[in-house]
């Protein structure tokens, strides 16, 4: 019998809150009549939340639980949920309950009703401090909305909602979490929606983020960029910026040839700078080449780039 919620956790350091967010997300799913499961990743916490996850599995038949050996970040931990989520429907979301369990019938909703693909969170009303997260937020989302051309007002919200095939059929590493919407589109998924979301005052513990993210952030915008459109094709790009270098050496080389012929003695090639901007242009486009191929032959053998170390999992065998 298949499910028809996944919900996907990744937590660290959040004790507090698991026995709350729980019990909040049982009511949601049994007054709507859903039948789920609650996939919770601990990215290697330092407090006792995988005691409280291990007794959460042991009184709740839903609860699921993974825990790394170390802490490896929240794309690793959303990787592995997603790839054990069973759900016709996934959605993630936060530890903190800064994201509210209330959303999840109408989330769900977009998915098996609408017919959208994906559905990203919007927390219109926020919280957070102005200066150090609202701010950049804006202007990190008004970055994203430009270069990606996806129209989201909060990329990075964790509350989302997902067909199963769109995370069966994306890979989340490093810290992509952030452009999961990117990913989806570029993978062929192209029906992504937005719904406005509550956003709740943290009631435990603090917030895991800084300003490095934003700076980080923008770095591996593009990353993605240039991975979604050449991960499978590198020779496109450096074959292309190769072809582009070396000729334009090789016929400015060609040129002071033609002139050394045509003027005699009187011309002195290496006494020109062009002539030896003209070879490094023509090593530079040779180096790309070598890149395009290394590229190529690795591409074709990461075979373990989301391997990941675990210490226990528990709940599997219901």
């Amino acid at each position: 019998m298949s499910l028809d919620l996944s919900v996907v956790i990744p937590l660290y350091n959040e004790e507090e809150s698991l026995p709350e967010l729980v019990e909040w997300i049982e009511r949601v799913c049994t007054e709507h009549k859903l039948s789920h499961e609650i996939i919770m990743i601990d990215d290697g916490s330092t407090d006792d939340s995988w005691k409280v996850v291990e007794e959460l599995a042991r009184d709740h038949q839903s609860v699921k639980g993974i825990k790394f050996q170390r802490n490896y970040g929240k794309s690793p931990a959303l990787h592995e949920g997603f790839k054990a989520a069973m759900g016709n429907v996934v959605i993630t979301m936060d530890a903190d309950l800064q994201d509210s369990p209330d959303e999840i019938p109408e989330l769900y909703s977009m998915i098996m009703t609408d017919g959208y693909d994906l559905v990203s969170g919007w927390k219109k009303v926020r919280y957070d401090n102005a200066v150090t997260k609202n701010l950049p937020s804006k202007l990190y989302n008004g970055v994203n909305r430009r270069l990606t051309g996806i129209k989201l007002h909060d990329m990075n919200c964790g509350l989302k909602s997902y067909k199963r095939k769109v995370v069966k059929s994306i890979e989340v590493y490093g810290e992509m979490h952030r452009f999961i919407p990117v990913l989806a589109k570029y993978a062929g998924f192209k029906k992504i929606g937005e719904k406005v979301v509550q956003h709740r005052p943290r009631k435990y513990g603090s917030s895991k983020f800084g300003w490095e993210r934003f700076i980080n952030g923008f770095l591996d915008l593009l990353s993605i960029q240039f991975v979604s459109r050449f991960g499978k094709k590198p020779m496109h790009l450096f074959g292309a910026l190769g072809s582009f270098t070396f000729l334009l050496g090789f016929f400015f080389t060609a040129s002071l040839i033609i002139d050394k012929i045509r003027l005699g003695a009187d011309f002195g090639i290496t006494n020109k700078p062009a002539f030896y901007l003209s070879l490094l242009a023509m090593m530079m486009g040779t180096l790309f080449f070598l890149t395009g191929f290394i590229a190529e032959l690795i591409t074709r053998n990461a075979a373990d780039r989301n391997v990941y170390l675990m210490d226990e999992k528990i709940g599997w065998e219901n």
